[in-house]
């Protein structure tokens, strides 16, 4: 039996997209309508952004934790959370886990070394962006990264906070994001890392001037491949 996958989930549109992902690209591994077992817990996502304002990644690991536990209850064998902010706190969140985990910024390095990529621009909620969760998985391959100048993650993380989290598509945001890629590509890099689970939802290789690596949907595909392991 295929293992029981659990999502440790933050905002909704991201875990949305990523429990979507599991249940229609199940059946490449498990056939015609198949996916393994699916548990999602999703606790008050202000609770959520109240942690973050205050950079309080004990607390964010706080919730983390009450989720993989409610999950590993569920019978939950592989952990995953589709949110890339929040792993700032996966280091208090590992060593006391009921269940293993996968973690995204991995996964997301692991495909772009697989595609022999060199320099990667990553994108993100400023807390996100600001952080070592990409550039620490990123350096242990071997890639360079460059992050978006100090306005541009403001802004950033206002689409994100205010508009996609909310599902909300603005025309005028999405050309900013555009630009701002563009302009990253004009750096040197050769993809970028849509490093909000929400951005999926505007940015994708048709619409995005670099190749883009989509967290969302590689964590899902690394989930349906860690779940189907013998």
């Amino acid at each position: 039996m295929p293992r029981h996958i659990g999502i440790v989930a933050c905002s909704s549109e991201g875990a949305a997209l990523c429990y979507r992902t599991i249940c229609t690209e199940g059946e490449q591994l498990f056939g015609p309508h198949g996916h393994p077992e699916v548990t999602m817990h999703t606790p008050p996502f202000a609770e959520y952004v109240r942690a973050l304002e205050r950079l309080d990644w004990q607390a964010v690991a706080d919730l983390m934790l009450d989720s993989a536990r409610k999950l590993a209850g569920a019978g939950a064998e592989v952990l995953i959370c589709p949110d890339n902010t929040i792993h700032q706190a996966f280091d208090f969140v590992s060593g006391r886990s009921p269940a293993p985990w996968l973690h995204i910024a991995d996964v997301v390095a692991d495909a772009a070394a697989a595609r022999g990529l060199r320099r990667v621009a990553i994108t993100g909620t400023r807390w996100l962006v600001e952080s070592d969760v990409y550039p620490a998985k990123l350096r242990a391959r071997g890639i360079d990264f460059v992050r978006p100048a100090a306005a541009e993650r403001e802004e950033i993380s206002r689409i994100i906070m205010e508009e996609l989290v909310r599902g909300v598509v603005n025309r005028d945001s999405v050309e900013y994001l555009r630009t701002v890629i563009r302009r990253m590509r004009d750096e040197g890099c050769d993809a970028v890392v849509l490093g909000c689970t929400e951005l999926p939802l505007v940015l994708n290789d048709v619409n995005s001037p670099l190749p883009t690596l989509d967290s969302t949907r590689l964590l899902a595909r690394a989930a349906l491949r860690r779940s189907g392991e013998i």
